[in-house]
């Protein structure tokens, strides 16, 4: 009997080492699952983190580029409304001045002090006409100019906000 209760209690230490090395490769393949799995899972966050990261920048350069050839436009609208007013002020000085020298010949043939009044009455207002006139397209021209200065930039401006608000 001794030797049954010897082999019995070597059959159940056999059996409880071989439960507990089952259930210690059990939980060692589980354990490696897992900490695979948070391995993979880190990985990805930091993958998908790197990537936003990366298309943040990528998008901030494209909107720095943006804004630079909005500016640049801007001060291409800029320069030729300053070209088209400096034109029309050099036209407009010439021809007052072409207009004042004709004036001053007409004024040098009058025949009498009443006909020098009324040449240089008749002069006067129309030399203030085309002044008014003169300044008033210059104004058009200056307005029309600022107005093209600013367009590129407040579609910049539009767009960033747009893009903000969306953002949201």
């Amino acid at each position: 009997m001794a030797d049954n209760t010897a082999e019995t209690v070597k059959k159940t230490v056999e059996t409880a080492a071989n439960t507990v090395k089952a259930s210690a490769e059990k939980a060692q393949a589980t354990f490696q699952a897992n900490a695979e799995q948070a391995q993979a899972a880190g990985a990805k966050a930091f993958r998908d983190v790197a990537d936003k990261s990366a298309a943040g920048i990528s998008e901030l350069n494209a909107q720095g580029k943006q804004n630079l050839e909005a500016l640049v436009a801007s001060a291409a609208a800029a320069q030729k409304g300053v070209e088209t007013l400096s034109a029309q002020s050099v036209a407009f000085t010439k021809k007052s001045w072409e207009d004042g020298v004709a004036a001053a010949q007409s004024l040098s043939q009058a025949r009498s002090i009443q006909e020098l009044l009324e040449l240089q009455t008749t002069w006067a207002k129309s030399a203030t006409e085309a002044y008014l006139a003169e300044v008033t397209k210059a104004t058009d021209i200056l307005t029309a100019s600022v107005k093209d200065s600013f367009k590129p930039i407040n579609e910049r401006v539009t767009a960033s906000v747009e893009k903000f608000q969306a953002a949201r």
